[in-house]
Parts: structure tokens; sequence; C-alpha cells
């Protein structure tokens, strides 16, 4: 009782641990993202009152340019320097042009291609109209009106604007980074969890192993006394093979979170023991048939005790799927090709629907009323991860039965 307090004080903290890290990370995640978007904001209001002082300076310009051709006449009289005040208009950021009733330019910062084009340059100024009101200078002597037209300067190519903007989208790209690096801490988290749990179940089995290997020499003593006695003979040898069948599920579990070796072995007799060990303990009306004894010897690279593992977990499965009545069939064969060897088993059960022939082989899923739906997940990860090989469900029809096939390569590299 104590140890299990302790066992279930260490996880207690253990978690309370990592929930304190993940709180703190969200928060300083928080404090980063209100930080970031304050900034921004500062910077937003600070470029929008740059931008609005830029405007005035330009609205104080074109006042300018306006006292300066009110101040060019003299008693209703024109003078001014054309070449001085398009000098001085080059310093004006402002678009701009002074025109003529006949929009012919007199003083103008524009570019020359546009200047130089009347089309281009009246589009310009319809532009320029339609953005700002022209102001009209009107002279006396000579009867001449010159009217002042001029733009707005595109503020979105400010260096200081855009620096702005691009701060703007920072806080979404923290909280992507954020997401994602929580997405991977998750992930290594779930993987550290996994194999916690990998290495729990790896030593419950050896565990389990040992437990039983004490209990089965002590059973096997007994069949050799019991041989010695007078009772029937024929219980004590099926005693005998159920305890060796019971020494192979405890060489199993020890074989579990081992490296698995590989033998090249004659699979015909493997299967066919696990074949002829079922036979006698199948009910009456099940008939049990297997094909592999009365063919040529075919060896592929296995670990018998595995192997054998799966073939009953198939063949149990078959029981199950009859109900006390039926057929079970067992076939070895090789691919055209030579390449292949496969093991099928078929029966007359009840039959799996198609949308379970994949599931099947998930980790506790079962159809049964008992059962923790591990033997057919245990059967494919052996046949896969160890055997480098495959098994499926090749033909399933409700009604009329099942056949799972079990594939295995010679080359076990290939």
């Amino acid at each position: 009782m104590k140890l299990k307090l302790n066992i279930l004080s260490g996880r207690f903290f253990s978690t309370r641990r990592r929930t304190i890290v993940i709180v703190i990370g969200l928060a300083l995640a928080a404090l980063s993202v209100y930080y970031t978007w304050s900034i921004s904001a500062e910077m937003r209001h600070e470029d929008e009152l740059a931008v609005q002082q830029l405007r005035d300076t330009e609205h104080n310009a074109i006042e300018m340019w306006e006292d300066i051709m009110r101040s060019s006449k003299s008693s209703g009289y024109i003078f001014y320097d054309t070449n001085l005040l398009n000098k001085l208009a080059e310093h004006t950021t402002v678009p701009m042009v002074i025109a003529d009733d006949a929009l012919r330019p007199l003083v103008t910062n524009l570019p020359k291609e546009i200047t130089s084009d009347p089309k281009r340059l009246r589009a310009e100024i319809m532009e320029m109209s339609r953005h700002n009101k022209p102001i009209v200078i009107t002279y006396l002597i000579p009867p001449t009106n010159f009217t002042i037209y001029y733009g707005t300067t595109d503020y979105s190519t400010l260096v200081s604007s855009a620096h702005s903007e691009a701060l703007a989208f920072f806080p979404y790209v923290q909280l992507i980074i954020i997401a994602v690096f929580a997405i991977f801490a998750y992930i290594a988290f779930m993987s550290t969890k996994q194999n916690e749990q990998n290495r729990v179940w790896v030593g419950l089995a050896k565990e389990t192993a040992h437990q039983l290997g004490t209990p089965t020499s002590s059973l096997l003593g007994w069949v050799e006394y019991l041989r010695s006695q007078p009772v029937d003979q024929m219980a004590v040898e099926e005693m005998a093979k159920d305890l060796v069948h019971l020494n192979k599920i405890v060489d199993r579990f020890s074989k579990i979170g081992s490296e698995t070796q590989l033998t090249p072995m004659n699979i015909n007799e493997v299967v066919g023991d696990t074949v002829l060990y079922f036979r006698r303990r199948v009910p009456r009306n099940v008939n049990l048939t297997y094909n592999g004894l009365a063919m040529a010897p075919i060896e592929v690279p296995i670990n018998a005790a595995l192997f054998e593992w799966v073939v009953e977990n198939l063949m149990k499965n078959s029981l199950d799927a009859l109900q006390g009545q039926g057929t079970i069939e067992v076939v070895v064969g090789e691919s055209d090709s030579d390449s292949t060897v496969f093991v099928e088993v078929s029966d007359t059960g009840k039959g799996i629907p198609k949308s379970n022939w994949t599931r099947i082989f998930e980790p506790g899923f079962t159809t049964k009323t008992r059962g923790w739906g591990l033997g057919l997940s245990l059967s494919r990860r052996i046949i896969e991860e160890y055997h480098k090989g495959r098994i499926a469900v090749v033909r399933s029809e409700i009604g009329k039965g099942t056949t799972i096939r079990v594939t295995l390569n010679r080359n076990v590299n290939e």
C-alpha cells in the first residue's frame, strides 16, 4: 500500500510540475504577444502623427505657392521669373501644376514624360482636381487666370509606415510560432508517455514470464510423477502437451521488448504444430483442416515462438466467429514469383463488415463481449515490425466467413 501511495504521489507531483511549466509558458507567451501588440499600436500612432505633420507641411507649401503667385502682380501687372519658379517647384514634395486657362503649364514638378504629353498632363490635372480644390489666381493686365492644381503624396511608401505595418503582423506570427511549438511539445509529450507505457508493458510481460516459470517447472515435475502412477496415461500426455504449450507462452512473454532473431525454418511444421495442438481442443462440431503437412517444405526466416503466437491468435478468432460449429481452413503457400510465402486462416463464421477490415488490427478494438482487443493488434506488430511482412483481411462476407492472410518475404531485407 505504501509503495502504491509513493507511486501515485510521484505521478501527481510529476503531473503538477508539467502543469506549472505549461502555465508559465502560456503566461510568458501572452505577455510577449501583449508587449509586441502595444509597441505596434504605439508605432502606428506615431506614424499617424508623422503623416499628419507631413500633410500639414504640404498644405503650407501650397499656401506658400498661392502667396507667391498673388505677390507676382503689382498694380495688376504680372512680373515673375519662370526659371526661378520651376527651380523652387523642384523642392516641393507635393505634386503640383500651375497652368493657364488652356492648361499650359507655367510651373510644375511632374515628370517630363507627363508634361510632354498633353493627354497625360490633362488626365493628371483632372485627377488632382478630384482630390483637391484648385486655387485660381486672376491677373488684370494682361487679363489672365493661373490655376494651382495639386495632388497628395502616397504615404504608403514611407519606410516608417511600412515598418509599422510589418510590425502589426508580428503578433500573429508569434501566435503561429507558439502554436507550432505547442503542437511539437504535445507530440513529444505523448511520445514520451507512450514510451513510458511501452516500458511498463514490457516490464509487466517479463515479470509475468518470470512468475509463471516456477509453477510451470513444478507442474512438469508432477506430470513426470503421474507417468509412473496407475492413471490414464492419455490424459497425462495431453496435460504434458498443455504444459509444453504453456512453456511456449512463457517464452513469448519473455521475448517481448527483446531483439528478435529470425531463423530460416520449415513453416509447414511450425504452423502444423499449432494446428495439431488445436485439433484436439476444438469443439466436436468444428472441422479444422491444414494443407501444409502434405506439401514440400517451405523455408522462410521467422521467429517460431512469435509466429506460432500469430497463428494461434488467428485460429482463436476463427473459433470465436464459428460459435461452436463450422470449418476452419489453414493454408500455406508460395507466390508465383517464389519471393513471398503466405499463411491463410479461413473460417465459415459470421464475417466482418468491410468498414472494420482495418480497424480489427487497432489496439482495443473488439466485437466480443470479453477480451481486450489486443490479439490481432499484437499479431500485426509481430508480422509487420519483427518479420517485415504484411497481415490483412483478404475476404470476408457477413454470414459466410472471413479469410486473413499473413505474407512473409523470403528475404527479410526486401
